[in-house]
């Protein structure tokens, strides 16, 4: 499919002669391997995991060493050419989908673990570095990396820096925010920068929040440092069981309200619990119409009295069945079918649109109980996996992408989700960026004016606009496309896009 991002009207050969000029500046800067231009050299860099939207980029650029990215991004620079930063691929907004006229960077080399410092629980790391390799690089220190996005084994720790990446644990842990000392990079000039510190503070503004998730529209990103935690005696996971949704969602509200704040707590729906259970095997209730997961880990003594607490919680919330595990063996069972949900919904649908809300946990039910309505009037399932502890949403939409009316069908389908979910007081992504997919849906979650503040803080770092441009921020003509769209085809809208 095209990419839902503006066209740019270009002949084929006005195309062939910007590559050209932009491999001539570049051949000066890389080896020859590592520059790439020819269609089947470059289709492979045509998306990310959003793989309904396609673009094969002009050129991909594989730098391996600091010194040839200043080089590249300089000659990007000189020439105006847009460059889109690559890390492993694994985002699900669309944020690495190339510019038709630009270069992707791909900084899949940058693999290198440089420093761990156990004393300081600190490792500084190449942004190519796996999320999971950190973890199991000082596991023989007795420490780990806290965030644990699903795609742990393959993403990267400069990709969870650019999406400000959560996981299954964030509620206790936090986020990459939470988690990331400094990180070193360039400017889309080629100038050096480094943001943040091995102190608690920095002096200035805090610009480390700012470039963390801002999805590397801001800068290129090639080295980071990143908090080390300790790893708990003991983590134990109760699986309970729910014969309502409603249910479910106002005992994830009661466990927090209750002052419990667990390692981990995590909700799928029936039809979610089917597939996974087929894949993994995990040992779920196909019964339920919802399970939650809700782990407690520290000493023993701790997990013993947060495992009683939570279990009263949920008992008292009308679980139907309630099984702690019994060791690490059970307990990584438990969490397998969460972490395989992804994957297994690959094998039931040809394709599938994982959306990316979070609402107010007391609304949890009323979202999802609206998404079953939608379900009908769209003709498409959706099944429903996400972070219940902090609001944080994945419906799965399933779709073939060889149809185009399943595909238009899937995008609306979205769209009313996000907007569904800034209407219960919610946001329109919790972590996995707004990219391409959900450029519309900013227009739904914030005004004009907003939208020309952030564009102020692009310019400030970017002011030719060549990082990742025309994602993220949508312009003020695209909000006004958007909301004459939603009035013609009676879709559900929000006042918010009366503003434009």
């Amino acid at each position: 499919m095209n990419s839902p991002v503006a066209a740019i009207n270009t002949t084929p050969l006005q195309r062939s002669e910007r590559q050209a000029q932009v491999v001539k500046g570049l051949q000066a800067d890389l080896p020859p391997h590592a520059l790439l231009w020819q269609a089947e050299d470059t289709t492979p860099y045509e998306c990310d995991g959003l793989t309904a939207y396609r673009q094969r980029p002009l050129v991909v650029a594989l730098p391996e060493n600091e010194a040839q990215v200043q080089a590249v991004l300089r000659t990007c620079h000189r020439l105006g050419v847009p460059v889109v930063a690559r890390g492993a691929g694994t985002g699900l907004s669309g944020g690495a989908l190339p510019h038709a006229l630009g270069v992707t960077l791909s900084l899949a080399r940058f693999n290198k673990i440089l420093k761990i410092d156990p004393k300081a629980r600190t490792a500084t790391v190449q942004c190519g570095v796996r999320n999971l390799t950190i973890s199991e690089a000082v596991a023989g220190l007795g420490l780990y990396y806290a965030p644990d996005p699903s795609s742990q084994i393959a993403c990267t720790i400069g990709g969870n820096v650019a999406e400000n990446s959560g996981g299954v644990h964030c509620l206790k842990y936090g986020l990459t925010l939470h988690n990331v000392l400094k990180v070193k990079g360039f400017t889309v000039a080629g100038e050096e920068i480094t943001l943040g510190s091995a102190a608690l503070d920095t002096p200035g503004l805090d610009l480390l929040s700012v470039v963390i998730g801002s999805e590397g529209m801001l800068a290129v990103v090639t080295e980071v440092t990143v908090k080390l935690i300790h790893k708990p005696q003991l983590a134990r996971c109760i699986m309970a069981s729910f014969d309502d949704m409603r249910k479910a969602g106002d005992a994830v509200a009661s466990l927090i309200g209750a002052g419990i704040i667990p390692a981990g707590l995590e909700m799928m729906d029936k039809p979610m619990t089917a597939a996974v259970e087929d894949f993994v095997h995990a040992g779920y209730d196909l019964t339920a119409e919802a399970i939650l997961l809700c782990e407690s880990d520290g000493t023993p003594e701790e997990v013993e009295e947060d495992i009683g607490r939570m279990s009263a919680v949920l008992r008292g919330c009308g679980a139907t069945a309630i099984a702690v595990s019994r060791d690490e063996a059970e307990r990584l069972r438990f969490w397998s079918g969460r972490k395989n949900a992804f994957p297994a919904s690959g094998r039931i649908s040809p394709d599938y649109m994982c959306m990316d809300s979070t609402i107010p946990r007391k609304r949890l039910a009323d979202l999802l109980l609206a998404i079953q309505e939608m379900e009908k009037r769209y003709g498409l399932r959706c099944a429903n996996v996400f972070h219940a502890g902090d609001g944080n949403l994945h419906p799965l939409i399933m779709f073939d992408a060889n149809d185009p009316d399943q595909l238009k069908r899937c995008e609306l389908f979205g769209a009313e989700i996000l907007e569904t979910s800034v209407a219960m007081g919610g946001t329109v992504t919790g972590e996995h960026g707004v990219g391409v997919e959900k450029l519309n849906s900013m227009c739904v979650q914030f005004s004009a004016e907003e939208n020309e503040q952030m564009f102020g803080v692009k310019r400030a770092f970017d002011p030719p606009g060549l990082l990742n441009p025309g994602k993220v921020i949508p312009t003020l003509q695209r909000c006004a496309e958007y909301g004459k769209m939603l009035v013609r085809n009676g879709q559900l809208s929000h006042p918010t896009l009366s503003r434009f």
